[in-house]
């Protein structure tokens, strides 16, 4: 069977590659434009700048992909597309299919679109995806929401999701369709849900615990504030917030040692990984190791203005899109390494952490043809990414011979 889910009404000898990330922090690219085919198969070897660590196989295209993840047991991946479809790939037999009904309408717009998939803590007995996207909110306003439903796929080629709600969404809307983050990441022990909530290019909200922009929230799988927030007296929406003075966090993961780290675009340079403390401020939009877009500056951050400081940071920046920390065999020496896709550097960064010390190095940095949208580990250890864009290919990477 073949493995595109592009539609050959959208194929020709070149398409637009949309991004949606302004040319100096990544967050909107300059239009490029990519070849795409239709004879691409499953399995077709992808040639890698440099000295690279891996060998890369292409396993399908698709139409802006957003995020991927994979389904627990049949090891299946489902790939969100920003306009509002939800794909999926077998790696066993290169069978395709489509999750045909259930779906949120989204605003694709900009960077708005359907954005994270997760599979519930409890999917092998309960079957719950948790899905996030850009919604409309009347007045050409949107918000970040976030939905739960039952993924059924009795059928062979075709799934859909029932019971689909919403349960969770930004407190304010915002006429910019942009740092929705919408990320999803679960404790280790599967109780709480843990949601980046981006700025939406609003700046100061994220400075004011009334609203829940530019804050990582902690909930339960319902949606609803989990105890033992930092601010859980103070009422709805602030007693959702985890931690705050976030831009736009387009990576959330917890390490093997338990601890939570995030990534998130700074604006004219002063991208920054971070580890997740309960209750810090991370100081955006008052501190900042870049500038803003007009030149004008932002103090940086400093051991002493009380914000929580960045592990590390880049100037120039490299976009980052999301992250995953391995735990793998296929690349054994990188366990517990933290793994970047990257826009604007068209590259995955390895990043060694230290959580005690609050401290990271990046190790290495691997050259990719495209921009980099997300990237997920296989249940056998091999790493998939998908390209950012039109045609964005999926990408199965194995260690070079």
């Amino acid at each position: 069977m073949r493995n595109l889910f592009l539609g050959t009404a959208i194929f020709s000898a070149s398409l637009a590659l949309a991004s949606c990330t302004g040319s100096q922090s990544g967050d909107t690219a300059n239009a490029t434009s990519a070849a795409v085919s239709d004879s691409m198969m499953a399995g077709e070897a992808v040639a890698l700048q440099g000295n690279s660590p891996f060998a890369a196989s292409s396993h399908a295209t698709l139409d802006r992909p957003w995020a991927l993840a994979f389904e627990p047991e049949t090891g299946r991946i489902f790939i969100t597309e920003k306009g509002g479809n939800l794909r999926y790939y077998q790696p066993a037999d290169g069978t395709t299919g489509a999750v045909s009904g259930g779906l949120p309408e989204v605003v694709d717009e900009k960077q708005g679109g359907l954005g994270d998939m997760a599979f519930g803590p409890d999917y092998a007995e309960s079957g719950t995806i948790y899905l996030t996207w850009a919604q409309d909110a009347g007045n050409n306003m949107t918000v970040a929401a976030l939905g739960r439903g039952k993924l059924d796929c009795a059928a062979p080629s075709n799934c859909r999701i029932t019971g689909f709600s919403e349960i969770w969404r930004q407190s304010r809307p915002a006429e910019s369709k942009g740092h929705y983050s919408h990320k999803i990441a679960f404790s280790p022990d599967g109780q709480y849900l843990f949601l980046s909530s981006g700025d939406r290019q609003e700046q100061d909200p994220a400075q004011n615990l009334s609203n829940n922009l530019g804050t990582i929230v902690r909930l339960n799988l319902d949606g609803t504030a989990a105890a033992g927030n930092p601010f859980a007296d103070r009422g709805s929406p602030t007693d959702q917030i985890w931690s705050y003075g976030h831009r736009n966090i387009l990576g959330i993961a917890f390490a093997p040692d338990g601890h939570l780290w995030e990534i998130e675009h700074g604006p004219a340079g002063g991208d920054e990984l971070n580890k997740v403390t309960r209750g810090a401020n991370y100081g955006w939009p008052l501190r900042s190791n870049g500038n803003n877009y007009d030149g004008s500056n932002i103090a940086d951050h400093s051991a002493d203005d009380g914000f929580a400081r960045p592990a590390i940071g880049w100037t120039p920046v490299i976009a980052p899109a999301d992250m995953i920390f391995y735990t793998g065999n296929m690349f054994s020496d990188w366990r517990g390494h933290l793994l970047i896709a990257n826009l604007r550097t068209t590259s995955i960064s390895r990043i060694t952490v230290n959580s005690a010390a609050n401290s990271a190095d990046e190790a290495a940095r691997y050259e990719f043809p495209n921009r980099l949208r997300d990237i997920a580990q296989a249940p056998d250890g091999a790493i998939w990414v998908i390209e950012d864009g039109v045609g964005g290919r999926l990408l199965r990477l194995s260690p070079a011979s």
